[in-house]
């Protein structure tokens, strides 16, 4: 059974939920955001197989 995760949606979830509850943590959730897609483009096609 091959299950296939794709991380980019589960991030921008995630940083959405973190921006609404703390939105000072805007810019760092942004640069972190950008870098871990940056770093997914670079090392692979952006999702986890399983």
């Amino acid at each position: 059974m091959n299950m296939h995760l794709v991380l980019t949606p589960l991030i921008a979830l995630i940083a959405g939920i973190l921006i609404l509850v703390i939105p000072r943590l805007l810019n760092f959730i942004v640069a972190i955001y950008l870098i871990l897609i940056g770093l997914l483009g670079l090392l692979g096609t952006g999702t986890f197989h399983v």
